[in-house]
């Protein structure tokens, strides 16, 4: 069968790339507008019409921000410790629990998985008065345990994400395992966690993000200003300030933002192949 026109091709290929640049423009803009704002003077942020560039870019924001804020420093700690700890605890049980799903044969197990992905459905707002009370009742309002404790049972989603990861790998190299005597564990060890290393960063780093921006979980189970998280720490600034100082306000969104970009960025080539391998070449 002939192969499709060259020139049709060549101009559907153009057409996707200008869609994509210009997708990639519309969610740049409020980035690119944030960091303008963090390096204009306070009566240039508002001004009409709106001006992209400062006159002068205002470095001294920053520190300023920093400043305003309190102490920045420890609810950047707050929400890094609680970042590693959720990551760990999210790859290893996420990890374990897709291995069972995807290498393992018992009985119900297809059935049990589905009501694992029907969880998916449930908003945390419907479970967030049970839970609360849940860990009201073990002590731990007011402590980080509520925000990192949970992580180490698995999410849904990145138990599928992982399953069907675990799926592409040939069974041939499980089984040979097996034959030479390999435990499970040792089986899931050295076999298919070194294989599944770009779907386990992409877990990784999905959870990074979600804890890093959480709002909603530290505003619950937090009530001492020194556990606050940098999105606590953000919401706290703004109150604080009464009327809103916008150059500072940016800058200090800015400045939240700036690691998560940074961690994309670092690890893009391996999300990518994360999201898009489905197994061997």
């Amino acid at each position: 069968m002939p192969d499709a026109d060259p020139i049709a091709r060549h101009r559907n290929r153009w057409f996707a790339v200008i869609l994509l640049v210009g997708f990639s423009i519309v969610f740049f803009l409020p980035f690119a507008w944030m960091v303008s704002t963090s390096l204009k003077p306070l009566n240039e942020t508002m001004s009409l019409p709106p001006r992209w560039l400062p006159s002068e870019p205002q470095w001294q924001n920053y520190p300023d921000a920093m400043r305003a804020m309190g102490p920045f420093w420890l609810y950047a700690r707050n929400s890094l410790m609680l970042a590693l700890l959720n990551v760990v605890g999210t790859v290893a049980s996420s990890a374990l629990v897709a291995y069972g799903f995807s290498r393992i044969e018992w009985r119900g197990r297809d059935s049990v998985f589905l009501l694992l992905l029907a969880t998916m459905m449930i908003p945390f707002p419907v479970v967030m008065v049970p839970v609360y009370t849940l860990f009201r009742e073990l002590g731990w309002i007011g402590t980080f345990k509520p925000l990192w404790v949970p992580a180490f049972l698995a999410g849904a989603f990145n138990v599928f994400l992982l399953r069907q990861f675990f799926l592409s790998i040939p069974k041939d190299l499980t089984e040979a395992a097996r034959m030479d005597g390999c435990g499970e564990f040792r089986i899931f060890w050295q076999i298919i966690l070194p294989l599944a290393k770009p779907a386990l960063l992409t877990v990784a780093l999905f959870q990074f993000m979600a804890t890093w921006n959480d709002f909603l979980g530290p505003l619950i189970f937090l009530v001492r200003q020194e556990q606050f998280t940098l999105a606590l720490g953000l919401q706290n600034f703004q109150s604080v300030q009464g009327g809103t100082a916008w150059h500072w306000l940016m800058a200090a969104s800015t400045l939240v933002v700036l690691p998560v970009v940074f961690l994309f960025f670092l690890t893009q080539r391996t999300f990518i192949r994360g999201i898009s391998t489905t197994g061997f070449k």
